[in-house]
Parts: structure tokens; sequence; C-alpha cells
């Protein structure tokens, strides 16, 4: 259930993440449903295996190669998916970063929801 929580949030980042740039064309809602579902499959499969592959040069980069991992995958997703475009790398990029922030808005008001006990409520101990 939590894995289609998050797929579902991921479409409609998706969607407004592509409403702001003009360089990705989502076709339909229907797309951004498995744009989603292929991304998270991808980064569940694939990534850790790009990351393993260029630890080094991740590690020369402090970490900013990461952002052209997830820009070749979010470009595969594209190759992958009909009705998703996505115009050349540096669209791929900001894409990727845009998507980060709009999901972690989005999930917002599941965050605040955690660590909380016995149905949603804080329950102070003294």
């Amino acid at each position: 259930m939590n894995f289609l929580v998050k797929v579902l949030v991921s479409t409609f980042a998706v969607v407004i993440t592509s409403y702001l740039l003009t360089g990705v064309q989502v076709e339909s809602f229907t797309t951004a449903i498995v744009v989603a579902f292929v991304l998270a499959v991808l980064n569940a499969l694939l990534k850790p295996f790009l990351i393993i592959l260029t630890i080094p040069v991740t590690i020369m980069s402090l970490g900013i190669f990461l952002l052209v991992i997830n820009a070749f995958i979010i470009q595969l997703a594209a190759y992958i998916v009909r009705g998703f475009e996505v115009h050349n790398f540096w669209w791929a990029l900001l894409f990727s970063v845009i998507l980060s922030v709009v999901s972690w808005f989005l999930e917002l008001p599941a965050r605040s929801g955690r660590g909380t006990r016995h149905g949603g409520y804080n329950q102070r101990l003294d």
C-alpha cells in the first residue's frame, strides 16, 4: 500500500513538474502514472548498480555526479514510456531536481503524521 501511495505522489509531482518545464511533456495523467511507476522501478533496480559503478567519480565530484545518474534515469524513462518526452540532458537534469523538490513538498503531510502514537495524537509523558 505504501508503494502505491508513493507512486501516486510521484504521479502528481511528474504532472506538476512537467507543467513547470517547457522542455518536458507528459501526454496525459495515465502517462504520468506510468512514468512514476517506471521511475520507481528504475530507481530501485538500476540506480544502485549505477551508483556502485560510478563511486570514484561520485566521490571526486562530492556527490554531484548523482544528479547525472538521475538525469540518465529520467532520459531512460522517456525512452521507455510513450507520451513522455524530455528534450535533452539539461531538461532531464532540471526535471530531476524540481521533481525532487515537488515530491518533497507533496510528501510533507504524510511526514507530519509520522512519529505520532495512538491514532495521530502525541502523548506527552512527564
